[in-house]
């Protein structure tokens, strides 16, 4: 693996999800392969599951760290071409990246979208620049339109909870008082079309996403009958996509319940409003995956960075 970006950038899905659960078993096996390696840890938005998780993971091999919030710590970036430089923003993504690059073994990233300028955000401008101008690997930790380490560590997830040999997976929009980004739902529809699950997607008419990304899935507008017979399902809310970045509709209706998942087992990225997208009777129960999960996200990012450091080391 020579970088990050987005999930076509694995080689083999099922070998990383078993490596990551190997990792899981004993995580610092590898520890001298990071040894007197750095990763620049970029936040241009904030975390908590991400930053500590990824942080955990690079630690794990031996890896030392850098954190660096670009919207607080540094100079104001630039990042388009030819552009006259003489507003708020001090320093180019040219010289920035090439800079960074010399300090850092990898680049991670994290930068959330605008939800107003649909092309824009589905440029990638943040993270393709760091790619192009950056002379080290670029690991993904969510652009405006994907989530690839959250996608990862769903699958893992999946792998490890699973009793049949194809399960279904209910991927289903919930109510949220704000407007919320693509990249999760993105990148899970996009995982899931890569390991083998019966994947339905649920939402209210209006909420389809890039059908570019869902293409064959099968989308159902009547949740009820979306999950039915579900082993898992994972809520997540979003803003339109065909009218960008707006809310659409509030319904409470589709918050997830006991009643209306029965058996199935609960996930989530985090962090998740209570009795607004799942109810507390589901995220308190046996069924709920969501702490799992974002266990899984050490690993996830830890299975990546090995595969990076190994290829860099031939």
């Amino acid at each position: 693996m020579q970088q990050y970006i987005d999930l076509e950038d694995i080689d083999n899905v099922d070998s990383l999800i078993e490596k990551a659960i190997v990792l899981k078993n004993n995580p610092f096996a590898h520890k001298e392969l990071g040894k007197n390696k750095t990763i620049g840890m970029l936040f241009f938005n904030s975390s908590l599951r991400t930053r500590l998780s990824t942080q955990k993971a690079a630690q794990n091999l031996g890896m030392e760290v850098m954190i660096m919030n670009l919207n607080s710590d540094s100079w104001g970036l630039e990042f388009e071409d030819g552009t006259v430089m003489d507003a708020c923003t001090a320093e180019h993504i040219k010289e920035a990246a090439a800079v960074i690059s010399q300090y850092v073994d990898i680049i991670a990233l994290r930068a959330f979208p605008t939800l107003s300028d649909k092309a824009k955000d589905e440029e990638e401008q943040i993270i393709k620049s760091f790619q192009k101008y950056a002379s080290v690997p670029v690991v993904n930790m969510e652009s405006a339109t994907a989530h690839p380490l959250q996608a990862l560590t769903d699958a893992i997830t999946i792998k490890e909870h699973q009793t049949k040999e194809r399960p279904k997976v209910v991927l289903t929009w919930a109510p949220h008082p704000r407007a919320l980004p693509h990249a999760v739902p993105n990148s899970f529809a996009k995982m899931m079309q890569m390991i083998d699950v019966d994947f339905v997607i649920t939402h209210p008419e209006g909420y389809e996403l890039n059908p570019k990304i869902t293409g064959d899935t099968p989308i159902v507008y009547n949740q009820d009958e979306a999950l039915k017979n579900a082993d898992f399902v994972y809520a997540k809310n979003w803003s339109s996509y065909n009218d960008y970045g707006q809310i659409k509709s509030t319904d409470k209706n589709w918050m997830i319940t006991l009643e209306k998942i029965k058996q199935a087992k609960f996930m989530h990225c985090l962090p998740v409003r209570r009795n607004m997208i799942v109810a507390d009777e589901v995220l308190d129960s046996n069924q709920s995956l969501v702490i799992q999960q974002a266990n899984n996200r050490t690993y996830a990012a830890q299975a990546v960075l090995k595969e990076i450091l190994e290829q860099r080391g031939k």
